[in-house]
């Protein structure tokens, strides 16, 4: 089976008349891409960023993006309020988050033991989701927003740790029970700094901590995590259900 990787430059290519019959393309940049009477029956598209303002996806002629956002809007109740613009609407938006994910643990609780470090496809486990979801507030609201000096929780999960000191996070996996006791802990962050928010400070300036060259605006840091939060959440509904099917 041929492989590709990031070390294999392929902008730009074409391929004509190539069976790609089962291919797997996991976290590609596949945007702007052209494809013109191609079979995707049975295809399984998962694109985070179509839920994003502007974001574009046509099929057939159709814009389709719209359709998909509001389906998962209404799928999973609060989802619609990521973008919250003010100090009350966070604040809706967080306490919707909380409610989803503690029904979400009950329902893990209540699954086979071992459920919470299943892993379907090779995604992260229920465990493993907590723990980057940990780490993903840390980046954007303890190092942006708090602009704190260390603020990584060495239960964090990193997407990618190339660029991070790894001597920040434990050397073993941490117990469930740590996990969830992390996790509840950088809930209570968000949650108190929204508590406290005001339309001023939601206007200040921060450091993209993934591109230090570009400014954003705490409003916007506060966007990713929503953001992050619902999407993860997506992810492991996905595979729970495949679990528990």
């Amino acid at each position: 089976m041929a492989k590709f990787g990031r070390s294999d430059d392929l902008k730009g290519a074409e391929f004509f008349e190539v069976n790609l019959h089962g291919a797997r393309f996991l976290e590609c940049d596949l945007s702007g891409v052209v494809m013109r009477g191609i079979d995707i029956q049975a295809g399984d598209i998962d694109s985070p960023w179509l839920g994003e303002v502007g974001a574009s996806l046509k099929i057939n002629g159709i814009e389709v993006a719209p359709y998909v956002d509001a389906e998962l809007n209404r799928l999973f109740p609060g989802r619609a309020d990521r973008f919250a613009p003010d100090p009350d609407g966070l604040r809706t938006a967080w306490a919707a988050i909380e409610r989803t994910w503690s029904a979400l643990a009950d329902r893990v609780a209540g699954m086979p033991e071992g459920t919470v470090d299943a892993s379907v496809g090779g995604e992260w486990s229920f465990a493993q989701t907590q723990r980057h979801l940990v780490h993903a507030t840390d980046i954007w609201l303890g190092r942006a927003v708090l602009q704190l000096e260390q603020p990584l929780h060495r239960f964090g999960l990193p997407h990618d740790s190339t660029s991070l000191d790894k001597s920040s996070f434990a050397a073993e996996p941490p117990t469930y029970a740590e996990v969830l006791e992390a996790r509840a802990d950088r809930v209570g962050m968000v949650r108190d700094y929204l508590a406290a928010v005001t339309p001023e400070l939601l206007d200040e300036p921060r450091t993209d901590p993934w591109s230090p060259a570009n400014a954003v605006t705490v409003r916007s840091c506060l966007h990713v995590i929503l953001g992050e939060e619902w999407e993860h959440h997506r992810f492991i509904t996905r595979d729970l259900d495949t679990l528990a099917g």
